[in-house]
């Protein structure tokens, strides 16, 4: 059975993005830039809420063009290649290999889960991470916290059921952002 792993960077005051949606703190050093990119090879999928996926597809489809920063240039052809499905009751279509379901969330988490193929990756967002949490559907959660206090912005759990985690590992990265394993 394929796992849901949810990667997510969180400020240490635990925002996902700033006051005004920004999302220009996470420091991607070295270190965690070769993790999260270990971690890319062992999914095939990447999933997103609506919110996250206008995010993403609005930088990564041409991130790798015109600069020099080492994350886009090996991420942004990843993300192009790699399938991505986009959660979302209001979105009809979305572009670069993406298949969007509105449908019953749980009975198709749970298809994804039982199809063949490697584990799934839900990017950050709180929304759908919610959602999923709330079914028990995340296998795995990497939360990256950064050494940043944002003040507000959307909470990492934000009113989600009481539930509890299991501490698999830790890491620092750059002697800086802290990464936090944990399996339901």
């Amino acid at each position: 059975m394929r796992k849901i792993v949810y990667w997510v960077h969180t400020s240490l005051d635990g925002h996902i993005s700033g006051p005004n949606g920004e999302f220009d703190w996470p420091a991607f050093g070295p270190e965690l830039e070769a993790y999260s990119h270990e971690e890319n090879d062992r999914v095939d999928t990447f999933l997103y809420g609506r919110g996250v996926w206008e995010l993403m597809s609005s930088y990564w489809p041409t991130a790798d063009q015109d600069t020099t920063e080492r994350h886009a240039l090996t991420f942004a052809p990843i993300w192009r290649a790699t399938p991505k499905i986009v959660f979302s009751r209001t979105l009809e279509k979305a572009d670069w290999n993406t298949r969007v379901i509105s449908g019953d969330i749980e009975a198709e988490v749970r298809a994804l889960k039982s199809a063949p193929g490697k584990d799934l990756q839900l990017t950050g967002g709180s929304g759908l991470a919610k959602s999923l949490a709330d079914l028990d559907l995340i296998d795995e959660y990497q939360v990256v916290v950064h050494p940043v206090v944002l003040g507000g912005g959307p909470q990492l759990f934000p009113q989600s059921d009481r539930f509890s985690l299991r501490l698999v590992q830790t890491r620092t990265f750059d002697g800086s952002a802290v990464l936090l394993r944990y399996t339901r």
